[in-house]
């Protein structure tokens, strides 16, 4: 392995035979380096500071006060997925897999470091260990309750629980920036909905069996909204509708079935393949916007604020989080989804397109002194690969009998870089062949793998049949039940900030 280090064999050996938390998908093939004689810090930082950003040259906080330049990435790079679905997708990712290099902003999570994210979509990024065991995360008045705080001096409006400035929730990394705050916010507040119409569809239940009613119903709609409106938007056609499917039994029995088992399958449980989590799945790091509008009247129309502007000293206006939430940086959520307030053509805010440009702002973390390789998020996400000894993407295309993509002499074959190339190259809206393959054979095989799921446990459930969803109410924006549902069941405004 590259970089003198070993201990990535212990997490994800090469045996075919092996059954852990980690594992490969593709343990028959070569690792990938970088041309040359050694895969350097040199080698790769000049690949992403070349090759892998939006703008060179050009400073996050710039970018976002010059409307000719917003103008400019608009035009060039904006794709067809409300943004925010980027968020989604990071927060999904913080359900399932726990890396502290993985995600945008690095932070040690000590209840992630004990134990790993399960890989279940079971929101144990919201939950944590339950009531009983990290009460610190519940309503000290009714432990079926999910803890809130308020933003400082606004009352009237919601926040995560903070306590000097850091949040209290089930992943501290669901703190890294705004708007991942207010998504991680929106769950808590969706659950203590489901609870207060628990107590009112049966007033004699126990407090754990309110909690767990309310659970069950957030998780279950949750997986339903991955499912059925997240992998949509970012897989192609072809790939999610052979991912899974609910079929007949000959005695008339429905049950799913996944169709990609060959790419990813375990013995006893699910796994969590470093080719998804360390290469595939980061395609979002390519859908971040330099700079966002957050909200009206506290941000104001047409204002917008870097996502990360780590450029120098002082407190910069950008929407990092691990600090306390300011109004400002509140989010308007029919900024980021569709939703019935949206204003056509203005809103909502579009994510960047699946691609191998990534944001200034992403060049500018705040992981080390300004400067630093470090801060430079392509420079550490194909570092991760090479680290991770992640075969090449033309060796699993390959693999799946798929014709490779012609890369440029100066381009690298890393798994991760190959599947955003190969989205560009199909314009950018999805992910191409390969990263769709292995995006929806993980995320089927989770759903499928997961014994509490209701892919598993009612196969037949929709949000419509669950007695503590309101259709018509709670899925006003699209009768097929999206993210925007999670917001209404919030009780959050759409077309503000605040509760509704």
């Amino acid at each position: 392995m590259a970089h003198g280090s070993r201990h990535f064999d212990i997490l994800a050996p090469r045996s075919p035979f092996y059954h852990g938390p980690f594992g490969r998908l593709f343990p028959d093939l070569d690792p990938w380096h970088s041309p040359g004689t050694s895969d350097s810090d040199a080698a790769l930082l000049d690949i992403a500071n070349n090759l892998m950003i939006e703008l060179p040259g050009e400073l996050p906080a710039d970018i976002a006060a010059d409307q000719s330049k917003i103008d400019q990435l608009e035009a060039e790079f904006s794709s067809d997925i409300p943004a925010g679905y980027t968020y989604f997708g990071q927060f999904v990712d913080h359900d399932i897999t726990f890396d502290p290099a993985s995600s945008l902003m690095r932070r040690n999570d000590p209840n992630g470091l004990r134990n790993f994210r399960t890989p279940r979509l079971d929101l144990d990024n919201v939950y944590g260990a339950g009531p009983d065991d990290q009460p610190y995360l519940y309503d000290p008045d009714d432990k079926a309750k999910l803890a809130i705080g308020e933003v400082e001096g606004r009352p009237d409006l919601p926040d995560l629980p903070r306590f000097r400035g850091r949040a209290l929730i089930g992943d501290m990394r669901n703190d890294e920036n705004a708007m991942v705050s207010q998504l991680q916010l929106a769950f808590l507040l969706a659950h203590n909905t489901l609870v207060d119409r628990a107590r009112a569809d049966d007033p004699g239940a126990s407090t754990s069996v309110v909690f767990e009613r309310a659970r069950k119903t957030l998780r279950w709609l949750y997986q339903h909204i991955v499912w059925n409106d997240f992998i949509p938007r970012i897989a192609t056609d072809t790939m999610y509708d052979c991912a899974m499917k609910l079929e007949k039994t000959c005695d008339g029995r429905r049950r799913w079935i996944c169709q990609l088992d060959d790419v990813y399958s375990w013995k006893h449980q699910p796994f969590m393949p470093v080719e998804f989590s360390v290469a595939a799945y980061r395609f979002g790091h390519s859908m971040v916007r330099n700079g966002y509008q957050t909200n009206n009247p506290e941000r104001g129309f047409g204002e917008f604020a870097p996502i990360f502007d780590n450029t120098g000293g002082g407190d910069p206006d950008d929407l990092r989080g691990f600090r306390p939430m300011k109004p400002d940086n509140c989010i308007q959520w029919d900024w980021f989804l569709q939703m019935e307030s949206s204003a056509p053509g203005l809103f909502p805010q579009m994510a960047r397109k699946i691609d191998t440009k990534l944001a200034n702002a992403l060049a500018f973390l705040f992981e080390a002194a300004p400067g630093d390789a470090n801060n430079v998020l392509a420079f550490r996400n194909l570092k991760r690969g090479v680290t991770f000894d992640l075969p090449s993407g033309t060796a699993v295309a390959r693999k799946f009998c798929v014709d490779p993509i012609a890369l440029g002499p100066d381009e690298p074959d890393a798994l991760w870089y190959y599947i955003l190339r190969e989205a560009e190259e199909s314009g950018g809206n999805s992910l191409g062949h390969v990263g769709s393959v292995i995006v929806c054979s993980v995320f089927a095989g989770l759903l499928k793998g997961d014994p509490l799921s209701w892919v598993s446990t009612e196969p037949c459930w929709t949000p419509e049949k669950d007695p503590l969803l309101s259709g018509g109410v709670d899925n006003v924006d699209d009768p097929s039940w999206t993210l925007a549902s999670v917001i209404r069941l919030a009780g959050l405004r759409a077309n503000g900030i605040g509760f509704a």
